[in-house]
């Protein structure tokens, strides 16, 4: 239970941080925001391990597959097309589309098993539920 109450708090913190990325881009540009937050969060992260919170060793860098060092790449494409689009569409509609995405991705990262995830099976309720998101999505995006 715990695990899914974090994973709440972190939708919530990524629609207020697509939201504050968004009035950023207004003052100094999209790419520039985008770029100004990657540097704020690389000093954060460097602050809590300098702090001695974390728990790895960076030793062991060579030891992770090379497609692992993608996510720092998307991080940046996640940052500027969310800034982007929250601008444009407003935070309702830009973070259904956003969770509908993640949804059907993560279903497809399961039922594959890519990443070192163990494959969960995909399901006639799973679908139904993605079909069910997506009618919901529609009638929240739909004017």
């Amino acid at each position: 239970m715990l695990a899914l109450l974090m994973a709440a708090l972190s939708g919530l913190l990524m629609a207020l941080q697509g939201s504050l990325n968004s009035a950023l881009s207004k003052a100094v540009g999209l790419l520039e925001a985008t770029f100004i937050v990657q540097v704020v969060g690389s000093i954060t992260g460097l602050g809590l391990l300098l702090a001695g919170l974390g728990e790895g060793s960076f030793a062991k860098f060579r030891e992770a597959p090379w497609y692992t060092y993608l996510g720092g790449l998307l991080g940046v494409a996640i940052v500027y097309l969310v800034a982007s689009s929250i601008s444009k569409v407003g935070v309702a509609s830009a973070t259904t589309a956003i969770i509908l995405g993640q949804v059907i991705t993560a279903a497809i990262v399961d039922y594959f098993g890519w990443f070192t995830v163990e494959p969960v099976p995909f399901s006639l309720w799973k679908g139904l539920g993605i079909l069910l998101m997506a009618g919901g999505a529609w009638l929240l995006l739909s004017r």
